[in-house]
């Protein structure tokens, strides 16, 4: 049951549940309970705690949490980069819990991450970068109204703060929304 999320900005004491919960939606063995699992892509961290650190600390970047009960279920990473010159804001560092996926959290915490860019962050558009490898991810997307603009960017190769690839072909794509005035 989504209504009974309650969402707050991480603080930097967050962090390390944050971490855990980021690696169990996406890495090793705990996260093969949901279907945003990348273990068969990459293994070794997904978040780096130093990053994570500036993510929050930094001007125009929210991490957005999640919660039910008091528990950790959800977060995203919300911000405006480049001085939003293109009115397009940033989401990424998504993660759901994995025993809840496909029980609506996501779509809330979406939503949720898409009011806050458009009315308290003034952008007019969302974008995000997902492994291209990831089609069932981007479909799920794209069922939310995000569409592939045809860019893509390179897997940072060779930087572990990001995980250790399992293979040679990795690469984002760039997906983007219009987020609809309310």
């Amino acid at each position: 049951m989504t209504s009974m999320l309650q969402f707050r900005d991480a603080r930097v004491a967050d962090i390390p549940a944050i971490v855990g919960l980021v690696t169990r939606a996406y890495r090793g063995e705990a996260s093969r309970a949901g279907w945003t699992t990348e273990a068969d892509l990459l293994e070794g961290q997904r978040i780096d705690p130093e990053v994570l650190r500036h993510d929050i600390q930094r001007p125009r970047s929210r991490v957005l949490l999640a919660e039910r009960d008091g528990a950790l279920v959800a977060c995203a990473h919300l911000a405006v980069e480049d001085g939003g010159r293109e009115g397009a804001g940033y989401f990424g560092m998504f993660a759901v819990e994995p025993g809840l996926q496909g029980g609506g959290t996501g779509r809330a915490v979406l939503a949720e991450a898409e009011r806050i860019m458009r009315e308290e962050f003034g952008m007019a558009r969302l974008q995000m970068t997902v492994i291209a490898q990831r089609t069932e991810l981007i479909d799920w997307y794209g069922r939310r109204g995000y569409r592939r603009t045809g860019a893509t960017k390179p897997f940072p190769y060779g930087d572990e703060r990001f995980g250790v690839p399992l293979r040679d072909d990795l690469r984002f794509e760039v997906l983007e929304k219009e987020l609809e005035p309310r």
